[in-house]
């Protein structure tokens, strides 16, 4: 019988989680503790993964981490099922899941480079600040409520103020004057979509969104492209939902898609500065299909593949 194990901090350990009527008591992750686990989930941050993984790898235990750590290590597979899902089979122990605003963006693009060959993208991110954290979500809802009594704006988590403005800065700079997450969008799309020479360059902002990034996107492609054969695409694709109507004012929003599994994409048309170009938008859920869903969705296809057959508990560190 399937069962649920969850880690955390020495801090949190014996705490207890309710989840879907059942209780559960909180573990210490350590050195050690993963014997008899099929699945661990970390998410934890580099750290945690960099000091735990390999020991849970080494109890037979096969480790899905959400953080940046071993995204780009060659004998790491990352991995979007609906993108490169074969992947899957050339794990050592260890499978990366993409940063959230790679992800977000990918399910556009993927179905566009499987209609024309995609040659280069421009990203330019709205992403929410759930993606900071609790305390960056807390932090915003208190400096709206500050604005509403009139009182000074507390801050902490950022160095400005979130609530009514955008911040360009997600990560920290690097010397070539891009952003971890910048380049993180640019290096993970490389790997996941097998395009080593693909060229990218993003400029990733924060703005006042509790839940779910958004994407303005142009892409450069190969072969010549129509808005109707791009829609067709996207429509066909399992990772993307079709919302473009603009006559109607039908483009996906953060709000339509917050929970949602898919992506929404829409704003299609034609680019005006690239040749084979099209300009797009895209919204998904930072939570979900940018980090926790995909993180299941691989777990879960590889059950459903043989890849993975399970002895014991699955778990969350």
């Amino acid at each position: 019988m399937a069962s649920l194990r969850l880690f955390a901090s020495a801090r949190s350990a014996g705490k207890t989680v309710v989840c879907s009527g059942k209780t559960y008591t909180v573990e210490e992750a350590k050195l050690g503790g993963f014997a008899g686990v099929d699945v661990a989930f970390f998410a934890a941050g580099g750290a945690v993964t960099r000091a735990l993984a390999p020991d849970a790898v080494k109890s037979g235990c096969l480790v899905i981490d959400k953080s940046a750590h071993y995204r780009m290590d060659p004998d790491v597979p990352l991995v979007i099922p609906e993108i490169n899902p074969e992947a899957l089979r050339s794990h050592k122990g260890i499978i990366a899941n993409p940063n959230c605003s790679t992800a977000v963006t990918l399910m556009a693009l993927w179905p566009l480079h499987q209609a024309f060959g995609l040659k280069r993208y421009f990203a330019s991110t709205y992403q929410s600040v759930s993606g900071t954290g609790a305390e960056a979500v807390q932090e915003l809802e208190s400096q709206v409520q500050a604005h509403v009594k009139g009182l000074p704006f507390p801050r902490k988590v950022y160095p400005y103020q979130i609530a009514f403005n955008v911040i360009p800065q997600v990560d920290s700079f690097g010397e070539n004057g891009y952003t971890g997450e910048e380049t993180k969008m640019m290096q993970e799309s490389r790997k996941i979509m097998g395009l080593p020479n693909l060229k990218v360059s993003a400029t990733t902002v924060r703005v006042p969104v509790v839940r779910a990034h958004s994407v303005a996107v142009n892409a450069e492609f190969e072969r010549p492209v129509s808005v109707e054969a791009a829609r067709a695409a996207i429509a066909a694709f399992a990772g993307a939902e079709l919302v473009d109507d603009p006559a109607n004012k039908k483009y996906p929003t953060p709000l339509d898609f917050t929970k949602k599994v898919k992506c929404g994409v829409g704003r299609i048309r034609v680019d005006t500065a690239l040749d084979n170009g099209l300009a797009l938008w895209v919204s998904g859920d930072n939570l979900w299909k940018g980090a926790a869903l995909n993180a299941i969705q691989n777990a879960e296809l590889m059950v459903r593949e043989g890849v993975l057959k399970s002895k014991g508990p699955l778990a969350g560190a």
